[in-house]
């Protein structure tokens, strides 16, 4: 890329190096209240509406261990932006846009899908080191992540851990299991890579960490009186495609910036009550 957007040439190669870049400023103290306030919201509605339903804490001997074999737990709601047109404007944010142009080479930004965890104080869960590549594996690796902290967070909070450069090994071996409903985990190898070795990303409300899907990463246990919140969007080039048709997402594929110079042209269908 001959003209950087948002980054410096030095934030651009330390991502290139090290698989991910924490940056500021995208957002306004307005437009963080106003994102803020609509994820309460969303959740105060959504646990009153599925009781229950919203858990998404993984399952196993390893992460019971991880947790040292207390009740853990974490709330999750996928796909926001079919909620509230506040995270619409989140996730076409020009700013942001121009952070993870900067970060992929091109203009043409798809969207996968997005996600919000909330991990609450004492017992909030961790999730142990994996990479986001095999829940949804593409040919050329663009796909990416970008994780806006809505709470200061640290690790006693449950905050992010990272292997920085571990994205180079590529894809390594799954190690993760699949419980009695189908629901699969994937992680890697605990022992080789285990959350305690990892590097600590603490952040600032605000704050985003964008971080490629081959970034070994996981997340401590909350043991403060302090919530983590956080909202994940997971992006990639249109000039890339998935190996794998799976992790189907309301509005996926949507275009952010740019083109989708290959999707193939198509028709309505009609409608016939």
């Amino acid at each position: 890329m001959d003209t950087l957007k948002f980054l410096t040439a030095e934030e651009k190669a330390s991502y290139d190096n090290n698989g991910f870049i924490k940056l500021s400023g995208i957002f306004t103290d307005t437009e963080l209240k106003t994102i803020s306030n609509e994820y309460n919201d969303l959740f105060e509605r959504k646990n009153a509406d599925d009781q229950g339903g919203l858990e998404a804490a993984w399952v196993g001997e390893r992460m019971k261990r991880e947790a040292g074999y207390i009740d853990y737990t974490v709330k999750a709601v996928h796909n926001l932006q079919m909620h509230s047109a506040v995270f619409t404007k989140v996730i076409t944010h020009s700013k942001l846009l121009d952070a993870v142009e900067d970060v992929m080479g091109t203009e043409n930004i798809l969207l996968h899908h997005t996600k919000a965890h909330i991990k609450p104080p004492e017992n909030g869960a961790p999730y142990l080191m994996h990479q986001d590549y095999s829940y949804f594996p593409f040919k050329n690796h663009t796909m990416l992540a970008v994780f806006l902290h809505l709470d200061d967070t640290t690790p006693e909070n449950g905050g992010l851990a990272v292997y920085p450069g571990s994205h180079k090994l590529g894809p390594l071996e799954d190690k993760g299991l699949t419980d009695k409903n189908g629901e699969q985990y994937h992680y890697v190898d605990q022992d080789k890579f285990p959350l305690s070795g990892a590097t600590p990303v603490s952040a600032k409300k605000g704050e985003i960490i964008i971080f490629s899907y081959l970034l070994l990463h996981g997340s401590y246990l909350n043991r403060s009186n302090r919530p983590r919140r956080m909202f994940l969007i997971q992006l990639r080039a249109a000039e890339d495609e998935p190996t794998e048709l799976c992790h189907q997402s309301p509005a996926q594929n949507l275009v952010l910036r740019g083109k989708n110079k290959y999707r193939a042209a198509s028709m309505a269908t009609r409608f016939n009550p």
